[in-house]
């Protein structure tokens, strides 16, 4: 899972870029830690009671970064960054009910790798797709006290596992098409997208 994510374009042309009302959020750019609020994109009726409405538009929330764990986890526990089993008891209701999948703007994300550098520092990696600037990983929300979101993950491509990491964040494709159906297809058809990102499409800074 990322160390964190850079999202280096402000919320009028993350709006743009996924169809999405921006409302009055108030994100300038910069980058996103665990525990810290980010733009979401989402088609979910969110606190509005009933099923949601056909032709749903997109919109873009503020989210934190971090799902509170599971009861019975400890009060000590961390927050869940990832879905690592989208099969997993925690998840699968969420991920089946399309509306709590959404899409998470980023233009980098920052690793931590094997081994140091020459200071004696863990090594750090940035990745970036040279095929779309910004993009969208794939998200899940849940609700509690705090509206937060986790990022779903899957097999490393080449350019992760040289980094000596054993998963990687989903990418989707550049597509509207994509980012369509991970917001409201059937999950038989969504979990689809759960791929790597393919190496030579991906740049490391």
């Amino acid at each position: 899972m990322p160390a964190f994510y850079r999202l280096d374009a402000a919320a009028p042309a993350i709006a743009r870029q996924f169809g999405a009302a921006a409302r009055d959020d108030p994100w300038a750019g910069g980058h996103v830690a665990p525990g810290a609020f980010a733009p979401v994109i989402t088609t979910g009726r969110e606190f509005i009671a009933g099923p949601r409405q056909a032709g749903q538009p997109r919109r873009m929330v503020p989210r934190q970064w971090g799902v509170p764990p599971p009861p019975g986890a400890g009060e000590r526990s961390a927050p869940v960054l990832s879905v690592r089993n989208s099969e997993s008891p925690f998840w699968i209701g969420n991920l089946r009910n399309s509306e709590f999948r959404c899409l998470i703007p980023a233009t980098a994300l920052i690793e931590w790798g094997k081994g140091t550098d020459r200071d004696g520092k863990r090594c750090r990696h940035l990745f970036a797709c040279a095929d779309q600037p910004l993009f969208a990983l794939a998200g899940v929300w849940k609700d509690s006290e705090v509206p937060s979101f986790a990022l779903l993950t899957c097999e490393p491509n080449a350019l992760y596992r040289h980094a000596g990491r054993d998963t990687m964040p989903v990418v989707l494709p550049g597509d509207p098409g994509a980012w369509d159906l991970w917001l409201k297809g059937e999950w038989a058809r969504a979990r689809e997208l759960l791929a790597p990102y393919p190496s030579s499409a991906m740049i490391e800074r």
